[in-house]
């Protein structure tokens, strides 16, 4: 009984200390988190970004294809290339929908500490007014 008791507290602090390492937040976007050095992931699809542009400096990384695929393969190999997943990283989609859904998954399955940007491209230019720039591929 003491060996199994043992095993859960471990198991328990396991996970305790996996979580402080990873974590997903959600933010509202900011021009401080825009003028930052932080990394931004732009997951929306190629037409998506043809029509309304990207962010100062964001990288886009199609996650889901234009049919709703997760091309998650694809996704990691490019995000491990183009962005320092050592340090806290941000990712938008269009409203956030999607967003919501993967910054939790790179946290919890990569350790990945990622930001949500809550309310999306949406938001950040019709909200906020922030000004885009032509998407180049």
């Amino acid at each position: 009984l003491l060996e199994i008791t043992l095993k859960k507290i471990i198991l328990l602090l396991t996970l305790l200390t996996l979580s402080l390492f990873a974590e997903a937040k959600n933010s509202y976007m900011t021009q401080e988190i825009l003028d930052s050095d932080m990394a931004i992931v732009d997951v929306r699809t190629s037409p998506e970004w043809i029509e309304t542009g990207l962010l100062k400096g964001a990288i886009p990384i199609v996650f889901f294809n234009q049919n709703g695929k997760p091309e998650i393969n694809k996704f990691l190999k490019e995000l491990q290339e183009k962005v320092d997943v050592k340090k806290p990283f941000a990712i938008i989609c269009h409203t956030g929908s999607r967003t919501s859904m993967i910054a939790p998954w790179l946290a919890e399955n990569f350790n990945y500490n990622v930001i949500n940007i809550v309310g999306g491209m949406e938001y950040a230019t019709k909200g906020l007014k922030m000004k885009t720039h032509p998407y180049k591929k």
